[in-house]
This record gives structure tokens, C-alpha cells and sequence, in this order.
């Protein structure tokens, strides 16, 4: 509807998880760094938490692009609220696993002689589970024996675990006390703070093709007005800019005013906080965010490689 209007070649704030928007600020470099290390190391259990729309899916779906080019075989659980036979049919599914009879210890034969020959070829497998607040404990626990299947010197699977906050808390459970305490690497996804708030705003219209208009659509005090009422969470940034977007273009207006914003949050029944803690502008160099940007700069490297013919992690 806008995007003659701002000159713009795509919406820039659809909610759908797109990589093309993909913004590389240092919480999902280190978050995606910290999962791609562990899998690269073969951990075994990698678990990462967010709040609702801070960007999982869009990372986890970046990261399997990461992966797909260097040819690494991968199934994603995208709905764990399965049975335990349907979730391994559904795990066998996804890796092109084929079983004559649907039963679990088939199910389980077939992908133990997958793993196995991958093993054999050097190579590893990779399985995702995303919304895993929401899996059974039977299937966490079948997610957890996966874990057993290895050789005397690494796992033949490699599991990413991805949930909201909750899921912490499901983890802390006496019934998945064994699981806890297989899991080698957690990352947690945190809201974005004012200044990083601005760039997710700015990267997105760029990346739509705004050009030099960028800051004269959405000006700092704009800008902070959204902060207010989305607290910093990616999903909510972009439902109120699409749609002050929109009443922008019905106003003829090039550039949203705070009004726009506070009437379409007022639609949505969001509350403004006053006063937000910037963790954004506090620096804080650690030996983890360090070990984090050399990873990211090993990732945008083989991005930046032809694809792969071999699966094989650096």
C-alpha cells in the first residue's frame, strides 16, 4: 500500500522471519555464535531462551541457511507437541530417513545407521526444536536418550533447543534434571535497547529500499516513542511501524510523527514505559563477547565462500 509512497521495493516490517532483514547486532552475534561454536564442537545439547518475538525464529532460520550451504544434514521441530513416535517419524522425515514399519525401534534402527554412516564420512547431523516450552516431557526425554547415541569420542547429533523463558524454568524440573545437566552452551535473546532499537529500524528500511530517506521517516524522537511502547521487542517494533507506516500514507505524511505512534499503539493497547534500562550503551568487554566476534567473522567468512560439496565444519 506504502511502498510507492516512500519508495520503498518491498515492506520492510513484515512479520514473518525473513534472513534478508536479518540484523547482526552484538546480542544475535553472540547468541548465534555461542550455537554455532557448540555445534561445531559437537557439544551435543545447545539451548537458547527469548522472550516472545525477540527473534528465534528469524536467528534459527539464518542459522539453518548457515548450515544448508555448508550441506549439513538438519531436521527442524518446528511443533514439538507430538507424540514420542511421532516425533521421531517426523525427526526421520526431515533427514530423508526411510522405515518400513513405524514403530520406535525401527524408527530409532533407522536413525542410528543415518548418524553411523554419516559419522563414517567425518560428517555430523544437526536437529533443531523450536518452541521447546512446549514439548511434552516424553518427547524431551526421547530428545534426551537421542544424546546416548555416539562413539567413544563424540555425539552422533548434534540438538539445539530453542524456547521462551519458561523453558528455563521446565529445565529446572526434578522429572528433566538429566537433561539440565547435559546441556553445554545456553544463550538467552534480550530486547533491544534505544540505540540498537534505531538501527533495526534504519537496517530494515534500507535493506527495503529507502535510500537517504531512512532517518527522515522515522526520527529520533519517533524512533523513541516506538521504544516506549515495544520494549525493545523486534515483532512489536515491527507492528507499529507497518502500521504508523500506513497512517502515515493516508495523512500523505513523509516522515511519522510521535502522534501517529501513540495513536497506533493506542490500537494495539500498548502502555508506554517511561524509563529503560540501556544495557545498549553500557560497554562490556569480556572474554565471551570477544570469543563471539571471532566466531562471527568465521561465519561471515563462509557465508562469503562458494557452497560447500562436502559437509565438513571448519
Amino acid at each position: 500500500m506504502y511502498n510507492g509512497f516512500f519508495g520503498f521495493e518491498r515492506s520492510p516490517f513484515e512479520l514473518s522471519p525473513d534472513p534478508l532483514f536479518f540484523l547482526p547486532l552484538e546480542k544475535t552475534k553472540e547468541a548465534l555464535a555461542s550455537i554455532y561454536y557448540g555445534l561445531c564442537q559437537r557439544k551435543g545439547f545447545v539451548v537458547m531462551t527469548g522472550e516472545v518475538g525477540t527473534g528465534k525464529t528469524l536467528l534459527i532460520r539464518c542459522l539453518l541457511e548457515l548450515m544448508k550451504r555448508q550441506q549439513i544434514p538438519c531436521a527442524n521441530v518446528f511443533n514439538p507437541r507430538l507424540s514420542d513416535i511421532d516425533f521421531l517419524s517426523y525427526v526421520s522425515f526431515d533427514l530423508g530417513i526411510r522405515v518400513t514399519e513405524r514403530s520406535k525401534s525401527s524408527l530409532l534402527r533407522g536413525l542410528y545407521s543415518f548418524l553411523l554412516v554419516q559419522m563414517q564420512k567425518g560428517l555430523t547431523t544437526v536437529l533443531v526444536v523450536d518452541e521447546a516450552h512446549q514439548a511434552p516431557l516424553e518427547v524431551l526425554e526421547e530428545i534426551r536418550f537421542l544424546t546416548n547415541l555416539e562413539t567413544g569420542q563424540q555425539k552422533l547429533i548434534q540438538i539445539v533447543l530453542v524456547g521462551q523463558p519458561e523453558f528455563d524454568a521446565k529445565l529446572d524440573s526434578f522429572e528433566l534434571r538429566q537433561l539440565k545437566q547435559r546441556i553445554a552452551i545456553r544463550c538467552r535473546l534480550e530486547p533491544y535497547g534505544i540505540l540498537e532499537t534505531r538501527q533495526y529500524i534504519e537496517s530494515r528500511l534500507k535493506r527495503a529500499g529507502a535510500g537517504s530517506t531512512v532517518r527522515a521517516i522515522f526520527p529520533l524522537e519517533t524512533v523513541e516513542a516506538i521504544h516506549r511502547y515495544s520494549l525493545g521487542i523486534p515483532r512489536l517494533i515491527n507492528s507499529i511501524c507497518d502500521q504508523s507506516l500506513i497512517a502515515a500514507y493516508a495523512r500523505q505524511l513523509r516522515s511519522v510523527p510521535v502522534k501517529i505512534v501513540d495513536d497506533v499503539a493506542s490500537y494495539f493497547r500498548l502502555q508506554p514505559v517511561p524509563e529503560l534500562l540501556e544495557k545498549s550503551e553500557m560497554p562490556q568487554f569480556t572474554e565471551q563477547k570477544e570469543a563471539a566476534n571471532y566466531l562471527w567473522q568465521v561465519i561471515e567468512s563462509i557465508k562469503r565462500q562458494p557452497v560447500a560439496h562436502q559437509n565438513e565444519w571448519p
